[in-house]
């Protein structure tokens, strides 16, 4: 008869267990090929994974590894008994004396561990379903939490040899050489692009500004350009603004039509050729929107993740940082700092572990205001310096035309003309680049698209 799955015992191997501590009692080198594979805790029977967790720990002190050794140190952490004393210790090396075959060994005790979490695993997303939260995304986020730990571990890493490394660049196919050329993302601002080399994988770019300077728009126009000029796939979280509203800008953007006009359906003729024109080359952009307004850095990570998983990314960006949660939503304003840092190291975390560049926005505090000239500082970032701890990359976007009306400007440039007024002029300052120059450009800011574009020339094809 069969057993119902939990009156059956879960996956193990107590031979390939009792094969791997004979290895290690009889050939002390087999540490360092087994120590990358195993932990203690993946062993089913305990008293091997004590075994083994001495061997550990001798192999940390340099300290020879064989029966009389390892029988001392479980001696000391009073364990010799319970793991079955010396005659257990004899008796597992007389039927294996030999460290042959000993990672192919450690290599089924870690599936079967791996088996036994997935087991826990779904045990414990059948106790969260029994429970019934309200909040239905906390449980999906939690459950491929467990999973993609669980997953983790079966990634292996060790050394490669430079040799290996050259080999597999010469061996690429030309889908691989094509992708490469997404290594680094455009913005598609051109100073700004000479400046960074693009964005990097695996960085995390944080863009600051005070409200209304634009940096939704800034960062709206970089997804754009990445998806359509370079073909990247984009995952755009909008924690301010719904998805509808995101798409409109980009539409007014992309045809240079009144987002306000475009709203109401006021357009000309003229403008509504562009629309559908915009709209057409923007509906193959790959851009997927997330507009959740209450988003954990936990759900954030499991929903990119999974869009990683099923699309592939290329480019995340985050509107913004300060609107995030960290893990506990119950976070005193004493300690929203600690919140901060954590969302910034996970975000950090996640840019290396989809090998993907982060940009998040984040709002900066009002001592700006209350400085002259008022050019962003990176002590200036709100809530946390482990922002600026975390980032690759700081851009701060000011506008001076924000502060000074053309009539004060002239007050105080007495010796300038009129015309030098920096009306629709946005600063773009990279204040930290942790692998490259820092330094100023500038972008043209169109106030009733809200596009930032470069300062040249663009020839419109209906005028």
């Amino acid at each position: 008869m069969t057993l119902a799955p939990f009156e059956r015992l879960p996956p193990h191997d107590i031979e390939a267990e009792e094969a791997v501590v004979a290895a290690l009692l009889v050939d002390a080198e087999a540490i360092y090929h087994i120590s990358p594979i195993l932990k203690g805790a993946d062993f089913f029977r305990e008293k091997n994974g004590w075994i083994y967790e001495a061997c550990l720990a001798l192999a940390d002190r340099d300290e020879a590894i064989n029966q009389i050794t390892v029988a001392h140190e479980l001696s000391r952490r009073d364990r010799l008994e319970e793991a079955g004393g010396q005659t257990y210790l004899a008796e597992t090396i007389r039927r294996l004396p030999t460290s042959m075959g000993a990672e192919f060994y450690a290599r089924i005790v870690k599936r079967d561990s791996t088996y036994r979490g997935l087991i826990h695993a779904a045990t414990g997303m059948m106790q969260m379903a029994y429970e019934a939260p309200p909040e239905i995304e906390t449980v999906f986020s939690r459950a491929e939490e467990l999973l993609h730990r669980l997953r983790g571990g079966e990634n292996f890493r060790d050394f490669v040899h430079i040799r290996q490394l050259l080999q597999a660049y010469l061996d690429e196919d030309l889908d691989v050489i094509e992708r490469r050329e997404l290594a680094a993302i455009r913005s598609g601002y051109n100073d700004l692009d000479l400046l960074l080399g693009g964005m990097k994988r695996s960085d995390l770019v944080i863009v600051g500004a005070r409200p209304s300077v634009g940096k939704s728009s800034f960062a709206l126009g970089i997804a754009r350009n990445a998806a359509i000029n370079q073909g990247a796939n984009v995952a755009f979280f909008s924690l301010e603004m719904s998805s509808e509203q995101l798409a409109i800008r980009l539409l007014a953007a992309e045809s240079r039509v009144d987002g306000s006009r475009l709203r109401l359906g006021q357009q000309t003729e003229l403008e509504e050729r562009r629309i559908i024109r915009a709209s057409g080359e923007l509906s193959e952009a790959n851009i997927w929107f997330d507009d959740t307004p209450v988003l954990t850095a936990a759900e954030l990570r499991a929903k990119a993740r999974r869009l990683h998983g099923e699309k592939g990314l290329d480019l995340i960006v985050i509107d913004y940082l300060q609107l995030m949660q960290g893990e506990n939503s119950n976070y005193g304003r004493e300690n929203r700092v600690q919140e901060i840092s954590y969302i910034s190291r996970t975000l950090k975390g996640l840019a290396r572990e989809l090998d993907v560049p982060i940009i998040a926005l984040a709002q900066l505090s009002r001592a700006i205001e209350n400085r002259h000239p008022r050019t962003p500082m990176l002590s200036d970032l709100r809530d946390s310096g482990s922002i600026e701890q975390d980032a690759d990359v700081v851009i701060f976007l000011s506008r001076e035309e924000m502060y000074v009306t053309q009539e004060e400007w002239q007050q105080q440039n007495p010796m300038l003309p009129a015309s030098a007024y920096p009306k629709g002029v946005a600063q773009v300052i990279v204040a930290k680049h942790r692998n490259g120059p820092t330094g100023n450009v500038e972008l043209k800011f169109i106030q009733h698209l809200a596009k930032f574009e470069d300062w040249i020339l663009r020839l419109d094809e209906d005028s």
